[in-house]
C-alpha cells in the first residue's frame, strides 16, 4: 500500500496529521473492535502508522527501545487491524483491532484492568465464537460446527431461518425468541467461518443508516 492509498484509510490526509506536536509521535489508543474495550495506549510515528496499514498488524514506535515494534512480534499475540481514524485535531489515533491473545504483558485482555466494554452480550458471544474457531476445544458444539464445514453451518442457518419464520407465524413469543436466538448464534458462526465478525455487519448497517 502506498502512502497515498494509506491516506484513504484515515479520516484525515496522512501528511496533514499533527506529527509536529509531539516530536513526530501520535498517541494511539487501541480498542477491541468487537467488545469496544480499551486495550492499550501506544505511540506511532509515520513509519509505524505506515507499517500498521501495510501489514494489518498494529505497530508502534517504542520510545524506550527507539525502534518500531509490532505488538505480538515475540509473543504471537498480534493486534489485527480493523480500522484506524484520527480525532478532530488530527493529533491522536483511535485504532480498532482484534487481539489474538492477551494484550497486556501480565496476561490480561487489556492493559487497563477494569477497562469497560459495551454492554452487549452479542459482542461477548462473537468473541467467544472466534475463540472456539481458533482453539477448537473438544466437546464444544461450536467446535463441532466449525469442523463440520461451511455446508453444514450454512444448512443450520437455513434450518433456523425457516424455524424462526414459522414461529413468527404460528408460535407464542417464547418460541419466537428461542428460534431467533438460535438463528443469530448460527449466523455468527457462519460469519466467523468466512473470516468475518459481527462488528463488520454492524459497520455496514451503520454505513447504510448514514447513507
Amino acid at each position: 500500500m502506498t502512502t497515498a492509498e494509506a491516506a484513504t484509510s484515515l479520516n484525515a490526509p496522512f501528511d496533514e496529521l499533527a506529527w509536529e506536536k509531539q516530536d513526530g509521535l501520535l498517541p494511539a489508543v487501541v480498542q477491541d473492535a468487537d467488545t469496544l474495550a480499551v486495550l492499550m495506549l501506544g505511540y506511532m510515528n509515520r513509519e509505524a502508522l505506515q507499517a500498521t496499514l501495510d501489514s494489518g498488524h498494529v505497530t508502534f514506535f517504542s520510545r524506550s527501545r527507539q525502534r518500531l515494534w509490532t505488538k505480538g512480534e515475540s509473543s504471537g499475540h498480534f493486534l489485527e487491524l480493523v480500522t484506524v481514524e484520527t480525532d478532530c485535531d488530527a493529533d491522536t489515533l483511535l485504532v480498532q483491532a482484534r487481539p489474538r491473545g492477551p494484550t497486556c504483558h501480565l496476561g490480561r485482555a487489556s492493559c487497563f484492568a477494569q477497562a469497560p466494554a459495551r454492554a452487549s452480550f452479542l459482542g461477548e458471544l462473537d468473541e467467544l465464537i472466534a475463540a472456539r474457531d481458533r482453539d477448537r476445544p473438544a466437546g464444544s458444539y461450536t467446535t463441532a460446527l466449525f469442523e463440520g464445514g461451511m455446508r453444514r453451518i450454512a444448512q443450520k442457518v437455513g434450518e433456523e431461518g425457516v424455524e424462526t419464520a414459522l414461529a413468527a407465524v404460528a408460535q407464542p413469543d417464547e418460541e419466537l425468541l428461542g428460534e431467533a436466538a438460535d438463528l443469530l448464534y448460527h449466523l455468527m458462526v457462519l460469519l466467523r467461518a468466512r473470516g468475518l465478525g459481527l462488528s463488520q455487519v454492524e459497520a455496514l448497517l451503520r454505513q447504510r443508516h448514514r447513507g
